[in-house]
């Protein structure tokens, strides 16, 4: 066992609710507080020097100067595994061009597609790792992960085959998801339809003979897949013993209603979510993510994430970070300015981004920093755990620990 600490303060999530609103009231704040941990994860959270005095003989790990400890932070969307830049889209967009225009002059998802196909295996597992690592110096330790720029049976599975391999070399939570259904690829001959049956017959059995994912995604979109073909797709996905995600309401509602109908874990994006779909996400278990950095990406409006907090849903916030839509990548910045435009309280943000994001990932064993929980948790040097976000991001995190030690 081994006693970490004293922190200025100890913010611990413990006892809030998985769903709906928060006050900062139902915060719990400890304090010169402590977390003793030992192999099975956190034992005991509370007052530094009692929990000395209790545990006389137990190995300390001292905190020096003043710093708060969260539980670590779950980004869960990302598509961090992709070859290329995008920059130019960004570009143009800011000129004015369509997405139609952009993608006529060879940008767009398919840029990233053909950018990943030809990427050596050797340089999509060295930017993964970067881009691990860079999140991991954030704080966050638990991390979803997207296929979705390979589109054929081959590169699908280079793509899985290479966030599986990076699990040995990161201590941080990997947590593969399988978007072959991101968009149909230009070189395929057939209908949207024929290519989801593709998918199901040809991607998804060869995914789960090698234990590279059991997640499964589609983007439900005018430009990608539609409803109809969207939602059998789901439920045969479904039927192979994948669990369920969605790219959902970004441009046009009704998807997320196809993501509440099928079970799915959680339905992303939502901008576009209209407000008898928010009431109908409010009375299911599927979570609703929101993802600002797509917003800020693209100058498109927020997710309401208030409307649906306040209906009583499960909102986590993700980064989405891709090379078109959202490159920034900073989980905390994003969250932070989402605050500000939706009037978000600090223990919704905070929720949103620790165990509301693992549960959207079907782990409940973090999130929390409470007795039986994986001792991952971040510090900041500050005294007060509020400038966290209300620096949006320029407080960088001082250590990451994953189960119980240091990573950086």
């Amino acid at each position: 066992m081994k006693l970490i600490g004293p922190f200025k303060q100890v913010v611990t999530l413990a006892n809030l609710p998985l769903r709906g609103k928060l006050t900062d009231e139902q915060l719990e704040v400890i304090t010169d507080g402590g977390i003793i941990t030992d192999h099975n994860g956190i034992r005991k959270v509370g007052d530094f020097l009692t929990l000395k005095a209790e545990n006389p003989d137990i190995e300390i790990e001292e905190i020096e100067g003043e710093q708060v400890v969260l539980p670590s932070f779950v980004d869960s969307h990302t598509h961090i595994c992709f070859g290329g830049n995008r920059a130019n889209d960004f570009a143009m967009r800011n000129a004015g061009k369509t997405y139609l225009e952009i993608a006529e002059s060879g940008g767009g998802i398919w840029s990233s597609v053909q950018h990943t196909r030809n990427a050596p295996e050797k340089e999509l597992l060295a930017t993964l790792l970067e881009r691990i690592k860079f999140l991991v110096g954030l704080g966050i330790t638990t991390i979803e992960v997207k296929s979705g720029y390979g589109l054929d049976v081959e590169n699908e599975l280079k793509m899985l085959r290479i966030i599986k391999q990076a699990r040995q070399f990161t201590k941080a939570s990997l947590i593969p998801t399988c978007l072959s259904a991101h968009l149909k690829p230009k070189d395929f001959e057939g209908s949207n339809p024929e290519y989801l049956e593709y998918i199901i017959t040809e991607i998804l059995p060869k995914v789960k003979e090698e234990n590279l994912s059991e997640r499964v995604d589609i983007f439900i979109e005018k430009s990608a897949f539609q409803p109809d073909e969207s939602k059998d797709f789901l439920l045969k996905a479904k039927a192979l013993g994948f669990e369920i995600t969605v790219h959902a309401d970004q441009f046009t509602p009704g998807s997320s209603r196809i993501a509440v109908e099928v079970g799915a874990k959680s339905a992303d994006h939502l901008e576009a979510t209209i407000d008898e779909d928010i009431a109908f996400l409010a009375q299911s278990d599927t979570v609703a993510t929101a993802l600002p950095g797509a917003s800020l990406g693209l100058g498109e409006k927020f997710t309401p994430v208030r409307k649906l907090l306040d209906s009583g849903a499960i909102v986590a916030i993700a980064s989405d970070w891709n090379p078109g839509s959202a490159p920034m990548g900073n989980l905390i910045t994003q969250a932070s300015i989402l605050a500000a435009f939706q009037k978000l309280t600090t223990a919704e943000v905070l929720a949103g981004m620790t165990f509301r994001a693992a549960y959207a990932l079907n782990l409940e064993d973090r999130g929390k920093l409470e007795p039986g929980k994986k001792a991952d948790f971040v510090t900041f040097k500050t005294n007060n755990f509020q400038n966290i976000l209300y620096n949006q991001g320029s407080i960088k995190a001082w250590k990451t620990y994953i189960d119980g030690s240091s990573v950086n």
